[in-house]
């Protein structure tokens, strides 16, 4: 039934009213599941904002849905991250299905308990039926229960708009050509344009029809490539209108498009396709084969369905099925790291948001799999809006759970690849679990379009000793199924007609790699000592104690970066100290008394959140709270961390290091913390202190900061990002964000001459020093510490000991004067000094 007179909705609970941009929940602040308003509530009873049915209320009481009689559709949810007290602290006063009154008492909760053992307390009430919502009181007023707070007078705007232009006006139909349809990336942009007109505007697919102005409406025509569509607008703006969204639809909002209007596949290329295809190396390696193009399987989902709690149950059960699988793959993992990101998998399945949003859908009569899909959709889109590329690869991970519980849902088996023989996969996108299942004898390496060198994809690969590049053009898509292609992921190449000779030389270089591990592997104990007697330190990059007991098994001289973060990701709450203490003080004993154990304090912020700290959006996420920055304005997260630090004090020889310092004060606020809890513990005197040199403030002040540090560990990837201004993640720039371009170098040569002159040590614990070409350079720019990738710890000992320190640091004074990155490797890899094994000339 069409809503034909205006209602109002009422408050329900008194308290302060905000705005819903202020909420710190994106789900909720985006719009994503509704407009409405938010309450900072100072009563306790939830009432009814409207008349209607109680059409869902949630089995923890946290919040419910009333269908009005008209059929508006109004969601209350009471508090954030709520639905994890599993109904402690809330009494419902109404069953599901009940009829109710406006200002009828529907939910009691205990506000104490919830400000304990919740977010927060702010509660929202939001029209999910997509009509437009139309405040009645300033943002920040004190309202009261049963207040009008909201109104919905379609009536009243379809009279304004029939006065303004009388009858609807429609384009002619156009073919939709975006090759997944509307889904919600498209249709976000496509409604927020919409939102722009007075008008009121639809979208027209056969004889269905949508509100342009309604993410969730768009995305329930299920458009395809190829339909016809038409726009439709009433009111005075209605051809201005109906313009801009068919030239936004034409355009593809904001995607690339293809020839949609004819269904029949294009037999050949306007163009040829070219004979090299470059990319990042996500994966290092190199593969001769045939391409294997691996198409993403196309899924037919139902919207309407009959029973809510029906539908609800069957989400349930494919939850708990994913689960099961998940915990398969992680119990088959090889390594930490591995089992780590199906972890992270199974605590997608319990997050609320995504949750809440599928819940709200079914009480509004999609079906499980509608909902639960448009969930996922919504929150992968809302991931890569976010300005962050670490967000935006962990979208490819929500879209991997979201596709396994979705298939549950609709009873699709997973389609098995048929692979020949030396398959080189290429995608669009591989999923995790797709990775994990890759059969190793078969498939020799694979290539993606979307993807970066930090993704969880990536990390699988390496695992698996497959190479891999990603961030291709799309059209390696067209490579036809068979051509026989050359994959040299070390230099991120892909080439369609290879040389037969280069093929040679590159499986003749696999063959002598591998004899090479196993010398470099059967010498590991050995110290990394140059040929006349200069001993380089080689450490280990850490973020596990299985990884610290593997570091010391492969000759590692001690730990140069123990990354504290992974105690406090993929999880719900902090760690408590306890626990902190304990994995610091197992860690210690691993490494005995007499190695060095650095211990970076927490660096996450900006572009890697926790879900429990709360923090700001931030525009530009890479200059925002990061790192040590964060950690300052939230003190006591710092002392919490160097109390549990200082716990393995007395075990081992504790270094403790700060990410991201860009200025003395932060040093020296930080000092003073950490002396205090020295102090506190009764300590004789306090751990090594050091920074990190990743800004390039840090590397031009060194001479200053030697001063009042006791090292340096310099973090190549964030220096090169900072000096070159370049996103080393970004697809198209990722090859020019190279380490070793002269900048970069030169800002590592100052902060060594700076240090030494104040008889501090430096190590290098970015990517840089995991690369055997890199060593010499290292060592001659005066380097005393690498700290390196754990399995790469043998191959980079073995390196220092072929070399010679006169002629690196030689080398190094030539290098440092070359005019770019391609230079520099290109004089690196023609010198005598480095090892024939690990080069390959052009």
């Amino acid at each position: 039934m069409a809503i034909t007179q205006p209602l109002q909705l009422l408050a329900p609970l008194s308290g302060v009213l905000l705005p819903l941009e202020q909420v710190p929940d994106p789900v909720f602040s985006s719009r994503v599941i509704g407009d409405g308003l938010c309450i900072d509530p100072t009563s306790q009873t939830l009432c009814a904002p409207l008349s209607g049915v109680v059409s869902n209320l949630q089995r923890s009481g946290h919040a419910l849905s009333i269908t009005g009689e008209q059929g508006q559709q109004v969601l209350m949810h009471i508090g954030l991250d709520t639905v994890n007290l599993a109904g402690k602290g809330f009494t419902c006063l109404i069953e599901e299905g009940q009829q109710v009154t406006a200002g009828q008492p529907l939910i009691e909760f205990d506000a104490d308990y919830l400000a304990l053992h919740a977010r927060s307390l702010l509660t929202l009430m939001l029209v999910v039926s997509g009509e437009a919502v139309t405040g009645l009181v300033s943002d920040r007023l004190l309202v009261v229960t049963g207040q009008p707070v909201l109104r919905l007078d379609p009536a009243a705007a379809a009279a304004q708009t029939s006065e303004a232009a009388g009858q609807a006006l429609f384009s002619q139909p156009l073919i939709l050509g975006n090759p997944q349809g509307l889904h919600a990336r498209p249709a976000a942009l496509l409604a927020q344009a919409a939102k722009c007109f007075a008008a009121n505007i639809c979208l027209h697919r056969r004889e269905d029809s949508a509100n342009a102005k309604s993410l969730v409406s768009i995305m329930a025509l299920q458009t395809v490539q190829g339909d016809a569509l038409q726009v439709s607008a009433v009111g005075a703006d209605a051809e201005q209108a109906i313009q801009a969204l068919v030239e936004l639809l034409a355009s593809g909002c904001g995607e690339k498009i293809s020839a949609a209007a004819s269904p029949e596949p294009r037999v050949a290329m306007e163009e040829p396709l070219d004979p090299l295809w470059r990319g990042v190396c996500a994966s290092p390696g190199s593969a001769f084969g045939q391409v294997l193009q691996v198409a993403e399987q196309r899924l037919q989902i139902r919207e309407a369905a009959t029973s809510p709690q029906q539908e609800r149950e069957s989400l349930q059960q494919a939850l708990g099925q994913a689960r099961e699988a998940l915990q398969l793959l992680r119990d088959s993992a090889s390594g930490d790291a591995q089992q780590e990101i199906f972890r992270a998998h199974q605590e997608l399945l319990d997050d609320p948001s995504l949750l809440e949003q599928a819940h709200a859908l079914i009480a509004t009569g999609k079906s499980a799999a509608f909902a639960w899909n448009s969930a996922i959709e919504v929150t992968a889109e809302l991931f890569k809006g976010l300005g962050s590329s670490l967000l935006a690869e962990r979208a490819v991970d929500l879209a991997d759970v979201g596709q396994r519980v979705l298939k549950l849902l609709l009873g699709v088996q997973e389609q098995a690849l048929n692979l020949p023989d030396q398959a080189i996969l290429i995608a669009e996108q591989l999923t995790p679990s797709q990775t994990a299942s890759l059969d190793t004898a078969k498939v020799l390496g694979f290539v993606t379009v979307g993807g970066g060198a930090t993704s969880h994809v990536a990390i699988l690969a390496r695992a698996l000793g497959l190479p891999a590049i990603c961030g291709l053009s799309p059209r390696v898509l067209s490579l036809a199924n068979g051509t026989r292609v050359l994959l040299d992921a070390d230099r991120g190449e892909l080439h369609t007609d290879p040389d037969p000779q280069r093929v040679q030389q590159l499986q003749a270089l696999r063959q002598q790699q591998r004899q090479r591990q196993q010398q470099d592997l059967a010498q590991a104990a050995h110290p990394a000592v140059t040929r006349d007697g200069h001993h380089l330190e080689v450490t280990a990059n850490i973020a596990s104690l299985a990884e610290a007991e593997q570091a010391m098994s492969l000759g590692g001289e001690g730990v140069g970066l123990l990354r504290s973060e992974f105690l406090y990701q993929d999880r719900s709450q902090a760690p408590s100290p306890e626990e902190q203490a304990a994995t610091y003080r197992a860690i210690a004993q691993a490494l005995g008394p007499t190695r060095n154990l650095v211990v970076r304090t927490l660096d996450v912020g900006g572009d890697k959140p926790l879900a429990y700290v709360p923090m700001d959006r931030e525009a530009n996420p890479f200059l925002g709270l990061r790192g040590i920055r964060l950690c300052l304005a939230r003190p006591e997260l710092l002392r919490e961390q160097f109390r549990a630090m200082l716990a393995c004090a007395g075990q081992t020889r504790l270094h403790i290091m700060l990410p991201m310092v860009s200025q003395l004060a932060e040093l020296r606020q930080a000092r003073q913390l950490l002396d205090d809890e020295v102090q506190a513990l009764g300590l004789a005197e306090r751990p090594k202190l050091g920074i990190m040199i990743e800004v390039p403030s840090a590397a031009l002040m060194a001479d200053r900061f030697a001063q009042e540090v006791d090292f340096f560990s310099i973090g190549t990837n964030d220096l090169t990002q900072y000096t070159l201004a370049m996103d080393r993640d970004h697809p198209r720039l990722a090859g020019q964000a190279d380490s070793f371009h002269p900048a970069v170098l030169r800002l590592i040569a100052r902060t060594v001459q700076a240090a030494h002159a104040h008889g501090k040590w430096v190590g290098v614990c970015g990517a840089l020093a995991s690369e055997p070409l890199a060593v010499p350079l290292l060592l001659g720019l005066g380097v005393d510490e690498l700290s390196v990738s754990v399995p790469l710890i043998p191959a980079i000992k073995a390196r220092v000991r072929e070399l010679d320190l006169n002629q690196c640091q030689a080398l190094a004074a030539r290098i440092i004067d070359l005019e770019d990155a391609a230079q520099v490797r290109e004089c690196l890899q023609r010198q005598p000094i480095a090892a024939d094994s690990l080069v390959l000339e052009n």
